[in-house]
């Protein structure tokens, strides 16, 4: 018996090459949505076994609706994405999602991906998994200097800015530019939570 597949995308020509595909490969469709609200609507409607979402689309991400369906219903959820945004991959992660596609190879690995996530295995596009594994080179965290090691160390403990310049009687505003600091120093990039995810994988490098 084939599962049951949600799926929902704000851009209407993958939405249907989606769909298209899907079909071609006897797959059930229950529905399709190009927005989350509509995409979470019929996930809580229907429970399928499959839900194949956008990461961005308007009202409601991907992410989000796995957040909401998480203890509600057990629907696993599948991610596709055009970028490659460690933050989203991070959270996709901590959710425990089942899987997790880059769009321009979404039709070549979905059929992989269904079958891996039907036998419970999580199942994340390995071009993803390669992008995020790189280590980055020559890191040298002794061209920082005593301060931001310890609030580096600080940060992977999960302490606020907040808490942590009550802890060296600073100024947050001078934890902040200390963040910036290495921020620059170790050629990260500057999303929100960047240092707290690298500070945490990288851990055993200043603890």
């Amino acid at each position: 018996m084939q599962p049951s597949i949600v799926i929902a995308d704000d851009h209407p020509l993958i939405l249907k090459g989606l769909q298209d595909f899907l079909i071609e490969k006897k797959h059930t469709i229950i529905g399709s949505a190009s927005d989350g609200k509509e995409a979470y609507k019929l996930i809580i409607k229907h429970e399928p076994d499959i839900a194949i979402l956008d990461i961005r689309m308007p009202f409601m991400s991907g992410i989000e609706i796995a957040k909401l369906c998480k203890n509600k219903v057990k629907t696993k959820i599948i991610l596709i994405t055009f970028e490659r945004n460690s933050i989203l991959y991070h959270q996709a992660k901590e959710l425990n999602i089942y899987g997790y596609l880059l769009k321009e190879f979404a039709l070549s690995e979905i059929e992989n991906c269904l079958k891996s996530v039907l036998n419970d295995i999580p199942y994340f596009s390995s071009e993803i998994e390669n992008y995020f594994s790189e280590k980055p080179k020559n890191l040298n965290i002794d061209i920082l200097t005593p301060a931001e090691k310890r609030v580096l160390k600080l940060i992977a403990q999960n302490k606020t800015a907040k808490e942590i310049a009550s802890i060296f009687d600073i100024s947050s505003r001078t934890v902040e530019k200390h963040k910036s600091n290495i921020i620059k120093k170790l050629n990260m990039d500057s999303h929100k939570n960047s240092l707290l995810i690298w500070a945490k994988e990288n851990r055993d490098l200043f603890l």
